[in-house]
């Protein structure tokens, strides 16, 4: 039975979240009131945690992917004695500049471990982070010194487990067996149109163990069940869910256990009501009793002997495994040069498709960068994901860089970002172009909290050919240019390429999007044109002319077509410049006056070429310029013949561009 101590604890994180979401008007009570012993418990008796040093390399990380009960995790880390959390925090909750946003975001606090809010991601995101736990321990842990020993808490809602992006996770994470991983599971049978029954009847538990998941059931508001069931998930060597049955708006008479408390405020006094039902003895809102507010921060010691006691861990590692320690440091060091060094340069004249110049880089650079790991959608041969000579992860193999997502794109971009959120690890995925819409909900979010994930996406075009229009992506590179903090790299050979792995290895504050080709694409003669450092400004002139006349702006294997019709324009007397663009992101970065420089206003007849919708590319041809992009969906037929349907040739960049110039 919970000690009034006990008691008193949960009964303030109600009283909190009830009074928080009434001064804002606006959030979601009901889970924090319904979740809130199982929370206290998580917090206060199970989990490690430091709330002096919310980095701390060793903590046990929590993830609330029902982020819409964001009042939950504020008054758990005001609460606990997070600096960042006070009380007038969340007497802000959902106004402007405050912390206490209306989901959890990573970027506003270090004490947020990851940014929830679109049900399934936090779930997702949990996988990422287990696998990172996972390799970290096979790399650094040794008999005895257990230098990475922490687990991955999640409380998940009905909304999650109904995404297909948890189905996919847990798939996922009951195949690899990754044990550290430990969800709560807030089975109240409400969603916000209403019951549950109304949409979600298969039996979780079945579901769950079918998985491959240790599952268990327990009350709601059984504290000591709760804390038994927790550490019963700690001991078995699978990822554990624990169906925490609860009650909605737990305390509230006229609302409670329906849809009423979910997503608004219970109103004035149904607040007062449901405090009086709760044996609340404090009218003022906000308040926090002294002997609830010192049983929290008990926290703060534990959190604190907790790391002293793994810095003496450390030091003692440091003098038995001293070579292992200086590894780690290394890792955290951000020492780049010596993948720099790595980078290859391929020889000119030679054809080379751009996903496999990109396998390549990765492997020439992988015995320099450790921390880069990952794997692909189940195309690892077509994308060219492998790095050579590494194991694959597995159950039984930890030690491994290679992953196998299996046809999971959507969970395969949240577990990149779980990864990611691991330090100092860097994660890289694989699937065909078309198929990036599968994962942009997980990307949008690592583009929100600025984490180095890096997406190589291959097939990228109409030049897939016979696989037809259902695989050639024509709208995706319009769609995923407009995520602001997501940089998009076409590198237009192979150079190009290995240069965009360079921009993306240095962009440590966003993903990349590594844009590629199946088919060949001639490497260009560097001594002849442009130098290729030139892609890391994101456009560079390729090719020039004494005299100007026209400018020919292209990405990708357009960029050959442009450097053909060039040729051909010369030829005839017309002055073109070449100008290579593989990234627009990269290339809005750079100073007014280079911009200038590479696209001089005063020459206005440009031409952009591009196998995609042409969205966007306005803004660089201006009002005088013309695009030569696709109108439809492509069509399935041999490279050749579907280039030349759609007008991606030399002949009719050559005609266009007179047309335009006799204007």
């Amino acid at each position: 039975m919970p000690t009034t101590l006990d008691q008193l604890s949960i009964n303030t994180i109600r009283t909190l979240a009830m009074d928080g979401v009434q001064k804002a008007n606006s959030g979601h009570p009901g889970m924090p009131m319904g979740m809130a012993a199982a929370s206290y418990v998580l917090w206060t008796k199970v989990m490690r945690h430091n709330p002096k040093n919310p980095k701390w390399t060793n903590r046990d990380r929590f993830i609330l992917s029902a982020g819409h009960g964001s009042m939950l995790l504020y008054s758990l880390l005001y609460l606990t004695g997070y600096d960042d959390f006070t009380l007038d925090q969340l007497k802000s909750f959902r106004q402007l500049g405050s912390l206490t946003a209306g989901h959890p975001e990573l970027e506003l606090s270090s004490a947020i471990e990851t940014t929830t809010g679109p049900l399934g991601q936090g779930f997702a995101n949990g996988i990422g982070m287990a696998i990172g736990q996972e390799y970290l321990a096979a790399n650094f842990n040794q008999p005895g010194h257990d230098l990475f020993d922490y687990y991955i808490y999640a409380i998940v809602s009905d909304g999650d487990l109904m995404e297909g992006v948890a189905a996919e996770a847990a798939s996922l994470a009951g195949h690899l067996k990754l044990g550290r991983l430990i969800y709560l599971y807030d089975d109240n049978d409400i969603s916000l149109d209403g019951p549950t029954s109304m949409s979600f009847s298969e039996d979780r538990v079945k579901r769950f163990e079918a998985y491959g998941w240790h599952v268990q059931t327990v009350d709601g508001l059984d504290v000591e069940g709760i804390e038994r069931a927790l550490i019963a998930a700690k001991a078995d060597p699978r990822p554990s869910i624990i169906c925490t049955k609860t009650i909605i708006g737990y305390g509230s008479p006229n609302k409670q256990g329906s849809a009423k408390s979910h997503g608004e405020p219970l109103g004035v006094e149904e607040v007062k009501l449901a405090k009086q039902n709760l044996g609340w003895d404090y009218e003022e809102p906000f308040t926090v009793p002294p002997d609830a507010l010192l049983n929290f921060r008990k926290c703060i010691e534990k959190g604190r002997d907790l790391e002293t006691d793994w810095d003496d861990k450390y030091a003692a590692y440091k003098n038995a495994h001293p070579e292992r320690a200086a590894q780690w440091e290394s890792w955290n060091s951000g020492n780049q040069e010596a993948w720099k060094q790595a980078l290859p340069t391929f020889e000119a004249g030679k054809d080379v498709a751009t996903r496999d110049a990109s396998g390549k880089v990765m492997n020439a650079i992988a015995a320099a960068l450790p921390q880069l790991i990952g794997g692909s959608a189940d195309l690892r041969g077509s994308n060219k994901t492998f790095l050579n000579g590494y194991p694959e992860f597995s159950a039984e193999i930890r030690n491994a860089r290679n992953f196998n997502f299996g046809v999971r794109e959507h969970a395969m971009g949240s577990a990149l970002n779980g990864i990611a959120l691991t330090k100092p690890l860097i994660p890289f995925g694989g699937t065909f172009m078309v198929f990036s819409q599968y994962m942009l909900p997980p990307v949008r979010l690592a583009a929100m909290m600025g984490l180095q994930a890096i997406y190589v996406w291959t097939h990228d075009s109409i030049g897939v050919g016979e696989d037809g229009p259902t695989h050639q992506p024509v709208e995706q590179l319009a769609q995923i240019r407009a995520m602001h903090n997501l940089t998009v790299i076409r590198p237009g050979d192979a150079n190009e390429t290995a240069m965009a792995w360079r921009a993306a290895l240095e962009n440590t504050h966003g993903p990349t999007a590594l844009i590629l080709t199946r088919q060949g694409l001639p490497t260009i003669d560097r001594t002849k044109f442009g130098a290729v450092e030139g892609t890391l400004k994101g456009a560079y002139v390729l090719a020039d002319a004494e005299n100007i006349d026209v400018i020919l702006i292209a990405s990708g294997s357009e960029v050959g077509v442009a450097m053909s019709a060039r040729e051909t324009l010369a030829a005839e007397g017309i002055g073109t410049r070449v100008v290579s663009m593989p990234s627009w992101e990269l290339f809005e970065k750079q100073s007014k006056e280079y911009r200038d420089t590479v696209l001089p206003p005063l020459i206005t007849a440009r031409v952009a070429i591009e196998a995609a919708i042409m969205q966007g590319w306005e803004r660089y041809v201006g009002l005088q310029g013309i695009t030569i992009g696709m109108t439809s969906y492509g069509a399935s037929a041999p490279l050749k013949v579907v280039m030349e349907k759609f007008g991606f040739t030399s002949a009719n960049v050559v005609e266009k561009v007179k047309a335009l110039l006799d204007k």
